[in-house]
């Protein structure tokens, strides 16, 4: 792997990896801001820029910006999360100028048009209304607004209609120059790439984005957990259940994710076999964990029949409880292989690649080669594997939110309760 990382006198970071067998690449911006940098004011902002990003420039009209590309065969797109903002293109490998060309173009000299904001204010309220009409987006709203109260990090990316209608140029602006500053921004390319050139084309190309570093986020502070009822008339009821993760910093990452992924990360895990393959009692259960710099979130998703629902919960409970005490060595092995076969798969992918080590570089100030990941896996025992259950269950109360119609939501939330930070350190002595 020939991962090469230079830092620009601006502060910003140059990483690119060289794949001499492909013929096209993938590069990208991404900025160390997201949704948990708004004030309650620019609620939805980090979005609503993202999506101006391709509506027009100083030199460039918004149909100009996408022919450039497509006349080349490429395509470009961009995204906005928790924690970061990014703008990607893949392109042959002739075209690499024209993609970081492009992509700096958007960024350092957005028109902000007041028609074309006004235009795409109503498709972000759109996009508002799709989401209020999918249930699984809606309930993990709930839960985040639960797990993380009156804070950043438990609102909506998209923002709401309110918010969305107050935003000006002007704001847009002064977002833009706030937080996307050189020490808070990494251009990665991977594949038919060459670092130097690629060096001096961003030098050149992004040379107003200097500075000292923006201002950080709010402390996340996961909240006290509980349980949430929403009711709506749907066939299914949506059940979720959060508990404090951990940081991507923290020693005890690799092994919470191997305890995850045994819980319910494939078809192999304890909660679909247990739940639907032995129960029948819904199509899809899975968890999850995300790492923030500061806080995690493990999560677990399922929805099911509603007169199911507090059976569903009960075995959840029960499955989670049990597990933290009796799993397996072939277990372990099983989600380790699961995790490397992952990581080696994505990076068989430029554009995989280009993600991973922009969002290394944010995280941890520096890529991390497949060995390195790949090693911290295989230091996953049996016992760190427990020692990180017992602390996820330790670590904070449940959240449980329940979205559907029918009297067997309430029982079925209050299940949850057993899932409690008494019976965990019961397990302890």
């Amino acid at each position: 792997m020939s991962v090469e990382m230079t830092k620009l006198a601006s502060g910003l970071t140059v990483v690119t990896d060289e794949m001499p067998h492909l013929e096209t690449a993938a590069l990208g911006v991404w900025a160390g801001v997201g949704g948990r940098d708004e004030k309650p004011n620019e609620h939805g902002i980090s979005h609503l820029l993202e999506h101006m990003a391709f509506k027009g420039t100083t030199k460039r009209s918004s149909r100009e910006i996408v022919e450039e590309i497509e006349a080349v065969g490429g395509d470009l797109n961009a995204g906005t999360s928790t924690e970061t903002t990014s703008y990607y293109a893949r392109v042959l490998k002739a075209d690499v100028p024209l993609a970081l060309d492009v992509l700096a173009d958007i960024l350092a000299n957005p028109a902000f048009e007041p028609d074309e904001l006004e235009r795409e204010k109503n498709v972000i309220v759109q996009e508002i209304g799709a989401a209020q009409d999918t249930p699984d987006d809606v309930v993990f709203e709930h839960l985040n607004e639960l797990c993380y109260p009156d804070q950043p990090m438990g609102r909506s990316l998209l923002g709401t209609a309110k918010t969305l209608r107050a935003f000006n140029r002007d704001m847009l602006r002064g977002y833009l120059s706030t937080h996307y500053r050189g020490p808070d921004m990494v251009v990665a390319a991977a594949g038919a790439v060459d670092h130097s050139q690629v060096v001096a084309e961003v030098e050149r190309r992004f040379a107003s984005f200097e500075g000292t570093p923006g201002p950080k986020p709010q402390t996340a502070q996961f909240g006290k957990g509980g349980t949430k009822v929403v009711h709506r008339e749907l066939e299914q009821a949506h059940l979720t259940l959060a508990l404090e993760g951990v940081p991507q910093s923290d020693p005890s990452l690799f092994s919470l994710q191997v305890f995850t992924n045994i819980l319910g990360g494939g078809m192999s895990s304890r909660l679909f076999q247990e739940v639907r393959e032995k129960r029948g009692l819904c199509y899809s259960i899975y968890t999850f964990h995300a790492p923030y710099t500061d806080t995690g979130f493990f999560g677990l998703y399922t929805g099911t029949d509603p007169a199911d629902a507090p059976e569903m919960m009960e075995v959840v409970v029960d499955i989670m409880n049990d597990s933290v005490e009796t799993l397996t060595e072939a277990e372990i092995a099983r989600a380790k292989a699961q995790m490397k076969a992952g990581l080696l798969m994505a990076l068989e992918s430029c554009s995989s690649r280009a993600e991973q080590f922009a969002r290394h570089v944010l995280a941890y100030g520096r890529p991390q080669t497949a060995q390195e990941l790949v090693a911290r896996i295989d230091a996953v025992s049996i016992e760190s594997t427990r020692d990180a259950a017992r602390a996820l269950l330790l670590r904070s109360r449940p959240a449980v939110v329940a979205l559907g119609s029918g009297r067997g939501l309430d029982t079925a939330v209050s299940f949850a309760e057993g899932l409690t930070r008494a019976r965990a350190k019961a397990r302890l002595h």
